[in-house]
This record gives C-alpha cells, structure tokens and sequence, in this order.
C-alpha cells in the first residue's frame, strides 16, 4: 500500500511558510500558532522532507489520546529529549520508558502530600522574606521579582541553610542561560551547526558540568554532615529503589535536582507573574481573596490548615493558569503507527499540545479570553477540569505539582495581604 494510502495527516502548513515564519516563531511563536490554528483548524501538520510529519493541535481528544488514553504509545520526543539531555542529564523530565517508571515511583514519596506538609513552614518564611524588601505604592518590573522567589523557594527546600548566597546565585545564572540557549536550538534546529560552528553548543556543556560541580559539592558536604536536616535533599538521599534497596547514585540525584530546578523555577515565576497582572486588573478578585484570607486566619493558625481553605484563592491561580499556563506546550512521539483523532499516523510523528490554545479554544470554553475565577468552582469546576493542563495530564503529569500550588497559593496571600 502506497504511503499516501496508508497515511494521513491534518491539514498542511507549507514548510515554505514555516521557514519563513521561523525567526518569528522563535522569539514568540503565540501569535503564529493562533494564526495557524484559525486558518487550518484544531489540529495542522507539516511535513519535512520526504516522510517525518509534524502534528501541533489545541483539540482535547488529541491531548487526552497521547498523555492518558495511549500514552505507553507516546515518549517524550527525540526532538526535545536530546537537547535536553546534554545539559540536564538523564532526569525524570529527559527520560522515557523502564528507567523513568523506576526514578518516578522513586521519587514520588518525596513529594507526597506528608512530606510538603513539612516544607511548608521553611517555603512560607523563604516567601515572606522575598516579599518583605518589595516597596509599596512602587511600579515594579513583576517576572524579575517572582523568579528570585521562586528560585529561593526551590533553593531552600532543595538545601534548607546549607548553600551559600554565592554559589545559589550561580546555579541560577547557569540554568537561566542554559534555559534560554535550549530554547534558541528546540526552535531553531535548522541552525544547529552553526550553534556547534561558533562554539555555543560547547560553552553552554560546560556551564552544565560547573551546576553539577557545584550541586555535588553541596551532596558532598550533606553526607559528611551528621546534622539533621528537613529539606528535599534529606528525602532524596533516603530514598531507596524496590529492587535493590540501594540509593540513587551521586550523578543521578544531581541529574534529578537540576530537573527540579527547572521545572519549579521558571514555570511557577511565570505563573505568578501572570497571576499578580490579573489581580492587578481585577480588584474585586483581589478583594474576595482577602475576604477568604480573613476569614481562614480566624479558623485556624496552623498554615497547612489554612492553604487547604483556600478555596477561592485556588479558583484564581487555576483560571490564570488556563489564560497563561505554566508549561505552555508539550510534546510527544509516537512509538508505532496510530490512529489519532481519526488521523492514520506513522511512528515517529511528532506531536505537539499547545496547552495556551487549548486553554482559550472556544469549542471548550465560554468566553475564553475572559478572566473569570468562578470557572473553578461549584460545579463549575468539574467541567473546566476536562479541559485544563496546568502541569500536563497522565503519569507524567508534574511529579511537583502540590508543591508549586502551595507556594502559589502562599505568595498570593501574603502579596494581598501587603495592599
């Protein structure tokens, strides 16, 4: 069977107009996937060279199809995977299959919802001694701000005191630069020998090999330590594998607390920012948080108590993160031919779910440019929740997920507390 019989995909994007489009979609690719998706539909395919297909969609039977329904069909994508890898090793946001099933279930305990109880008093404080430099009645550039926050947030639950301020600000420099870098080579791959050519490639490994120096030294003297600490490293070092009873080893458990870094830095930074933009422009939202704020710290002192209240606050922080969602788009390969969304796939397509898109789709939301919290409760908010990617969906939905609620939740209170 020929293979235009055997196969068929969405509707094509010319790559002619891809390439040309390229620089474009590379420093904000938004407003031309909108434009895409409104001329091709929910779904839109390229084709490059003879046989490799891309699919990008926004429709939810897609996203459903390959993070939950068939995701043992769909690996993290060669594509990113790889770039990936060279800097942030083999972690849980790098690898597939067997060994990422064994470092997750390894894992997860750290991240149970006991645990981050326990991290919450540390978070709380590390929060409130961000915010306590901010000046009142002061315009203030807000993504800086929060990034700091989030990144001590992070810093400090990874390593409680035991980092110093120099070498924390140096792991945010490498990852902050290796960041942007692996965002030039995922959107840009047609210039990857001239990022190798000019030396970018090398610079940008070996920022990575100094984060890992610097993370093993802080291992090194962790181990050699007889103090007790609370913190997310103590839980990483007592962790054992089913099988074996063993720990991870030393370059693994730095490989995994890079992923951490990355993955609970920059997506919650943005999503705080955007947070505080809607409340800015939305006071009577501001006022209903406070009014719940108010109405918990009367019931109860105890924090934890307190962010499990938090009912409407949560309402708030859901719907901005449908407007501008963390960790905007995802992607998958898949493993064997497919049928997707009545579409007969080869293996290998790559498949990409702009979760910005699918947030704002009309098909699954009323108004959906429209800022409104009350989306997300009542029951409301069990229809919404068909709909809503803010960490992913499936087994590889954001191992860290309680963590960046409770610290949105947090800096959202105390930031209306202070106006």
């Amino acid at each position: 069977m020929s293979e235009n019989k055997k196969y068929n995909y969405p509707n094509k994007l010319s790559i002619g107009r891809f390439l040309i489009d390229a620089e474009g979609v590379r420093r904000n690719p938004i407003p031309y996937h909108r434009r895409y998706f409104d001329k091709f539909g929910d779904s839109f395919s390229i084709k490059i060279g003879f046989s490799k297909y891309i699919i990008l969609s926004r429709d939810n039977e897609v996203a459903q199809y390959i993070l939950q329904k068939n995701h043992k069909n769909y690996h993290k994508s060669k594509f990113q995977s790889v770039y990936l890898s060279k800097y942030l090793g083999n972690g849980l946001l790098t690898v597939d299959g067997d060994f990422w099933l064994k470092q997750r279930r390894l894992i997860q305990p750290a991240f149970h919802r006991q645990k981050m109880n326990q991290l919450v008093e540390n978070m709380n404080q590390t929060i409130i001694s961000e915010l306590d430099g901010l000046m009142e009645e002061k315009t203030i550039d807000l993504f800086p701000v929060m990034s700091q926050l989030a990144f001590n947030v992070v810093a400090k639950s990874l390593f409680e005191l035991s980092i110093s301020e120099e070498k924390l600000n140096r792991i945010k420099f490498i990852i902050e630069e290796v960041q942007n870098f692996l965002i030039k080579e995922i959107r840009l791959p047609h210039k990857a020998w001239w990022f190798s050519l000019t030396g970018q490639v090398k610079k940008h490994q070996q920022l990575a090999l100094e984060n890992n120096a610097i993370i093993k030294e802080i291992i090194d003297i962790r181990n050699s330590s007889h103090e007790e600490f609370n913190d997310l490293l103590n839980m990483l070092l007592e962790t054992r594998y089913e099988d074996t009873g063993e720990p991870m080893s030393i370059s693994q458990l730095i490989d995994e607390i890079k992923i951490l870094f990355i993955a609970g830095h920059e997506t919650t930074a943005n999503a705080l920012t955007f947070a505080v933009y809607l409340l800015g422009r939305h006071p009577e939202v501001q006022q209903k948080i406070l009014n719940e704020i108010i109405e918990i710290e009367s019931q109860t002192d105890n924090i934890v108590e307190q962010l499990q209240k938090m009912t409407y606050t949560n309402a708030v922080l859901n719907e901005a993160m449908r407007l501008y969602p963390p960790a905007w788009i995802t992607d998958r390969q898949n493993v064997e031919d497919d049928t997707l969304a009545g579409f007969n796939i080869k293996k290998e397509t790559l498949i990409g779910v702009s979760f910005y898109e699918l947030h704002r789709n009309p098909k699954y939301w009323e108004n959906p440019d429209k800022f409104d919290p009350e989306r997300f409760l009542g029951d409301q908010k069990k229809i919404s929740m068909q709909y809503f990617y803010p960490f992913g969906a499936g087994p590889r939905m954001c191992i860290g997920s309680g963590f960046a609620i409770y610290e949105m939740c947090l800096t959202i209170a105390h930031i209306i507390k202070k106006i």
